[in-house]
């Protein structure tokens, strides 16, 4: 078992607020359900870990997405640097976090970066994304420091935020790269990754899991799109002196 808390950071899926870049091709209400799936795909991976603690941070009122085994809090601070730094105050100690974006996520995944953080000599680990942000991060110990003027939601994010950790002296495990969901082509990839989520199977069922030219590319026999990995074995680097 992990004595550190697994944290998931969300708003409450809902047509107009939620995944607006999907639209179009989605509606308000498509987007908002694909929404839901994601954070469904997210927190089941959170419950198939070995987590003794489970922690919602959201934004909104719980609907028929929450599973057992979770506790629910509302998100503290007026941006999301500050709401990053109030979740992790609230877990009380060592924790990982992740938002809604990467359906994708696997228990195994999760598993390896809570290992990782808990390591011998580990301050912190970073998950980044290929859009330049990142998709999980953990600390040792809560530090308001560590979100101190690193802009969010923004190409700069994961950078800034590795140089900040380098200031602070944090000894940083990085794990994989993965894509998060933010327009419909994010979508259709990380779909075509864990086609068996439910992220994959609700963009199908809205009917926008691929557009013209890419059902024609698929076809084609010319092998697969390339896949994220599954488990981060081989993606132990740590750099000294660093602190996603």
């Amino acid at each position: 078992m992990s004595l550190a808390t697994l944290i998931v950071i969300a708003k409450a899926p809902m047509p107009g607020r939620s995944k607006t870049r999907l639209c179009p091709p989605c509606t308000p209400e498509q987007a908002a359900e694909l929404a839901e799936a994601a954070l469904g795909d997210t927190l089941a991976a959170v419950a198939g870990t070995r987590a003794l603690r489970r922690l919602v941070v959201l934004e909104g009122e719980a609907g028929r997405w929450l599973p057992p085994g979770f506790r629910v809090i509302p998100q503290r601070g007026h941006g999301l640097e500050q709401r990053l730094d109030a979740a992790f105050q609230d877990s009380g100690g060592p924790a990982f976090l992740v938002a809604m974006d990467t359906p994708q996520l696997t228990p195994e995944l999760l598993g390896f970066a809570l290992a990782r953080l808990e390591a011998p000599g580990t301050d912190a680990v970073l998950g980044p994304t290929r859009d330049g942000g990142y998709w999980g991060i953990g600390l040792r110990r809560p530090d308001p420091a560590v979100f101190a003027g690193v802009p969010m939601s923004s190409r700069a994010t994961q950078a800034a935020q590795l140089e900040r950790l380098r200031a602070l002296g944090l000894q940083t495990a990085l794990l994989p790269v993965l894509t998060d969901v933010d327009t419909i082509a994010e979508a259709r990839a990380v779909a075509r990754l864990a086609p068996r989520t439910r992220f994959a199977a609700t963009l199908r069922a809205s009917g926008h899991a691929a557009d013209d030219h890419q059902a024609v590319t698929e076809a084609a026999p010319r092998g697969g799109p390339a896949r994220e990995p599954r488990v981060c074995r081989g993606s132990r680097v740590m750099d000294r002196g660093l602190y996603p």
